[in-house]
C-alpha cells in the first residue's frame, strides 16, 4: 500500500544503467531540520521479512490465475484472504485507518484498482471485462514482519498503448532494483525512474510514493519515484539493512489524481489508465534482494 506523499522507438533500459558510471556522486545537501529515522534490518530480520514476502508472492500468484474476463475483484480479495489464512499471516490492509477524517477504515485485504483507478481501490462484485487492467496491491505480516507487493494485470487482450503502459511500469520497477546495486543514494535511482518514464511520454504519479517497511507496513523513509523536494533535502543512502517498498505508479495521460467519495479510491483526473507495480527490496552486502518473489 503506497504512502501519501506530503510528497519514437523505445530505448532500452541498459543505457540508463550503464550511464550511472558517468554520473557525479550524489551527496546530501546541508539543510535545516532532521533526516528521517531509518531502521536498518539485520540479516536475520531480513530473512524473517522474506517469509512474509513469500506469502505475499503466493497471494499474487493466486490472483494472476484469476485475471480473466468474468472474474471479480471481490473474488480476488477472498482468494488472497484464503492464502493468508493458510499461512497464518495477518492482512496489513484490512482495517487500515483512512487519512480522510470521518471516512471508514479500509474494508479489504487487497487494494483492487481498475483502469483509471491508480491505487487503494476497494474490491467489488463487478465482473472484469476483456480489455480492463487491474492493479492488485496487498501485504501481510508473518511472525511480526511485513511484506508488501503489487502487480497490474491485463484482463484478456488489451490495446497496444495499454500494454505499453504495463510493460513500461514493470520495467521501471526492474530498472530501479538493478540500479540499486550500483547507486549510492536513492536520488540516483529515482532520477533514472523518472527519466525513463518521461522518455516514453508517460507520467509518474507524484502524490503517492513508496516507503520503508519492517515491523510496520509504513516506516521511514518515504521513497519517491522521482526527484522530490524532500529527497533533495534528505537523500536515502543505499546501505546494507535498508528495506524499501518500491512502487512506481505510472499514468498514461496526467500525473494529477483525485480521491473519490469513498475516501480511498484514487483515480487519474483525466480518467485514463494507470499502472502500479511494487516489490519489497532489501539491501544486502551482495546487492539488492527482492523479498516478495517466489523462486522457481
Amino acid at each position: 500500500m503506497s504512502s501519501h506523499h506530503g510528497l519514437p522507438s523505445r530505448p532500452g533500459i541498459s543505457p540508463l544503467i550503464s550511464g550511472l558510471a558517468r554520473r557525479p556522486k550524489v551527496t546530501n545537501p546541508r539543510v535545516e531540520g532532521s533526516p528521517p529515522s531509518i531502521k536498518l534490518k539485520s540479516p536475520r530480520e531480513i530473512a524473517q521479512m522474506r517469509d512474509a514476502g513469500r506469502v505475499v508472492a503466493r497471494a499474487l500468484d493466486r490472483v494472476r490465475q484469476m485475471a480473466v474476463p468474468g472474474s471479480t475483484t471481490a473474488e480476488m480479495n477472498d482468494a488472497v484472504a484464503d492464502v493468508f489464512r493458510e499461512h497464518d499471516a495477518t492482512p496489513l490492509f484490512l482495517g487500515y485507518p483512512s487519512s480522510v477524517k470521518g471516512k471508514p477504515p479500509f474494508p479489504a485485504v487487497i487494494c483492487a484498482s481498475v483502469n483509471e483507478h491508480v491505487v487503494h481501490g476497494i474490491p467489488n462484485r463487478r465482473p472484469l471485462q476483456e480489455g480492463d487492467i487491474v492493479s492488485i496491491d496487498t501485504g501481510c505480516k508473518v511472525n511480526g514482519w511485513c511484506g508488501d507487493s503489487a502487480v497490474t494485470l491485463p484482463i484478456g487482450p488489451v490495446s497496444p498503448d495499454v500494454q505499453k503502459l504495463l510493460d513500461l511500469t514493470r520495467e521501471t520497477l526492474g530498472l530501479a532494483i538493478r540500479a540499486m546495486s550500483r547507486c549510492r543514494y536513492w536520488s540516483e535511482v529515482a532520477s533514472l525512474m523518472e527519466q525513463y518514464v518521461k522518455s516514453q511520454g508517460f507520467y509518474v504519479i507524484e502524490q503517492f510514493v513508496g516507503h520503508g517497511i519492517g515491523r510496520d507496513m509504513h516506516e521511514e523513509p518515504q521513497v519517491p519515484n522521482f526527484i522530490s523536494r524532500s529527497l533533495r533535502k534528505f537523500d536515502i543512502k543505499l546501505e546494507p539493512g535498508l528495506v524499501l517498498a518500491i512502487e512506481p505508479m505510472v499514468a498514461m495521460g496526467t500525473k494529477d489524481v483525485r480521491t473519490l467519495g469513498d475516501g480511498w479510491t484514487v483515480e487519474t483526473r483525466d480518467r485514463r489508465p494507470s499502472a502500479h507495480f511494487e516489490h519489497t527490496v532489501a539491501m544486502t552486502p551482495e546487492g539488492p534482494l527482492v523479498l516478495t518473489y517466489l523462486e522457481d
